[in-house]
């Protein structure tokens, strides 16, 4: 079994192919699949999708991409969404000062205001940190959290080590698979196993063995998983049974859904 802890199903590259996505992913022993939101404008359409396939879970939450347009009032349905229960986890949260002209103190507000909902809620957070690993980390040792995952990890070891002590699980997905990523693949052939989670960001970050142009899909996770199970010299039945456990043990909500407050 494999889990997915990061696909952007509701992406509008995939149109109206989730259920054949799905499909295709299932045949694949892909059995469950989180959808982070990234704005308040689609926390409906990744609820729709998790009501409507029970192998998929929400997390809800303002990408920092989407912070530029974000109002007091999208904080106010996020917490809204929350008490509901319905949620595995915030996110997709975090600071990206790739950037040009990043609105750090705009980032920065409501990145820490998502990590206090967190808190309070007591919910697990999916992090995005591109060109901001330290960022992250500072308001993380701040604000104390039950841990989370750090999506699609490209820091450093010493970085990488700092989120498995704050109780986050690594992302590791189709940068791992190109030959010449080669600090991506140190980390993930050396990093503790159970500090490691599998995810595509699907349609974003496709692997290497798929053609240029193409999007990523949930059904290449196990061809991803191959290539970590080749980095660190096991087979793909035990990457399977790892990584599916370090997801459950840092999304529970994944075993067992919350139940409404």
């Amino acid at each position: 079994m494999f889990i997915d802890t990061h696909c952007h199903l509701d992406a509008p590259e995939f149109g109206q192919t989730q259920a054949e996505l799905l499909q295709a992913a299932q045949r694949v022993g892909v059995s469950r699949i989180v959808i982070p939101a990234v704005e308040r404008a689609n926390f409906e359409r990744v609820r729709h999708l998790c009501e409507r396939f029970p192998d998929c879970q929400p997390a809800y939450g303002i990408h920092p991409l989407f912070t530029d347009e974000a109002t007091p009032e999208d904080l106010m349905r996020l917490r809204e969404v929350l008490r509901e229960g319905k949620t595995i986890a915030i996110g997709e949260i975090g600071l990206d000062f790739f950037i040009e002209n990043h609105k750090v103190a705009q980032q920065e507000g409501f990145f820490v205001a998502q990590l206090k909902l967190a808190r309070e809620f007591d919910l697990p957070v999916l992090l995005h940190t591109r060109r901001a690993v330290d960022e992250v980390l500072k308001q993380l040792r701040q604000i104390r959290l039950r841990g989370g995952i750090a999506h699609a990890f490209s820091g450093s070891r010493q970085q990488a080590d700092e989120f498995i002590k704050l109780g986050f699980k690594l992302g590791f997905g189709g940068a791992m698979t190109y030959p010449r990523a080669s600090r991506i693949r140190e980390l993930a052939r050396t990093l503790p196993l159970d500090s490691l989670v599998l995810e595509t960001d699907a349609p974003d970050i496709p692997p290497e063995f798929i053609l240029r142009g193409q999007p990523n899909k949930p059904e290449y996770l196990p061809r991803i998983a191959q290539v970590l199970a080749e980095l660190r010299g096991l087979s793909l039945i035990e990457v399977a049974q790892a990584t599916t456990e370090n997801a459950l043990s840092v999304l529970p909500g994944l075993i067992f859904p919350p139940k409404p407050l």
